[in-house]
């Protein structure tokens, strides 16, 4: 696995990229474009770059109107900001099936020293229940870079990007970003780790240790949420003994509901859910908010092991 930069630094890289590509392309931004990457944009194409102000509402029907005139729309803000614009995104963009990319960064404790305010647990849960939304969330740059560039391409429905931490490294280098399929990133007959975002990174440190006490974990990359991999949660189920889940986000609505109304419908077997209980988190370090809300690999390893224990 090779370094990487942040999601923020590759989110207007890749723009940049985008733009040269794809003349029509637009970016909007809600007065944060230094911490959500899109500044990089701004400083390369000015003229197609809309710095709207602490304006969500009117970000996303300025996004909208654009999108109505063929240009293809990014609109970037803080996850936890986004929500001030949910009315708009439901009834201008998603009712419409507007085509624009709705970008939150910060999501999880990516913004952990800037107060538990911009701290966001909820984006999943309220974009995945929107009808007509994709949501996305990557794992790291590369898969970043490879959604985005699907997204600049595809333009029949409107979608949400979510972008928390940056991992250390890059967990996808070997495989390709494909809407609505999971990646396997690791091979594994005994438990079956689901993951995105940061946490496949966790979840991955969760597998090796693991590994050392001869129990194989799967790990599978769902970066794609919505559309999502319904067979790859039907074979977890099936080839291996249950299914951990991983995400940093609140268990209410993310990716851990996802795969247990899978389970309940198409499959049967165990499941645990790591994530954020239902609570409003707390100021502080990641590195004690992770221990505190239990987003560590000791919490992956022990929930897999509780897995394991309901098949013996």
């Amino acid at each position: 696995m090779s370094e990487q930069p942040t999601l923020e630094a590759a989110y207007g890289k890749t723009l940049c990229a985008l733009g040269e590509k794809h003349k029509k392309l637009v970016v909007l931004d809600a007065d944060c474009a230094r911490a959500t990457g899109s500044v990089a944009f701004t400083e390369t194409f000015p003229m197609r770059f809309y710095q709207m102000g602490i304006a969500q509402q009117d970000m996303i029907g300025t996004a909208a109107g654009l999108s109505l005139d063929g240009k293809i729309a990014f609109a970037s803000s803080y996850a936890a900001f986004l929500t001030r614009a949910w009315e708009q995104i439901r009834n201008t963009v998603a009712r419409a099936s507007l085509p624009v990319r709705i970008v939150g960064t910060g999501a999880g404790f990516a913004s952990a020293a800037e107060g538990s305010t911009r701290q966001c647990f909820e984006d999943v849960a309220i974009f995945r229940a929107m009808p007509q939304m994709q949501v996305f969330c990557p794992a790291d740059g590369k898969e970043l870079d490879e959604v985005l560039s699907h997204l600049a391409e595809d333009l029949s429905l409107p979608a949400y990007i979510r972008l928390g931490r940056s991992p250390k490294e890059t967990m996808t280098k070997d495989v390709s970003f494909t809407p609505g399929k999971a990646s396997r990133l690791r091979e594994g007959s005994d438990v079956t780790i689901i993951a995105n975002g940061f946490m496949v990174q966790r979840a991955l440190e969760a597998a090796e240790i693991l590994a050392q006490d001869k129990i194989e974990a799967r790990v599978l990359n769902f970066s794609s949420v919505k559309p999502f991999d319904e067979e790859a949660i039907i074979k977890a189920a099936t080839e291996t003994k249950g299914i951990v889940t991983a995400e940093e986000h609140s268990v209410i609505g993310g990716l851990g509901s996802l795969v247990a109304e899978v389970l309940c419908q198409k499959a049967k077997g165990p499941l645990r859910m790591v994530g954020v209980a239902d609570t409003f988190t707390e100021s502080g370090s990641t590195e004690d908010l992770d221990e505190r809300y239990g987003l560590t690999k000791e919490a992956l390893v022990k929930a897999a092991r509780e897995v394991l224990e309901t098949q013996s």
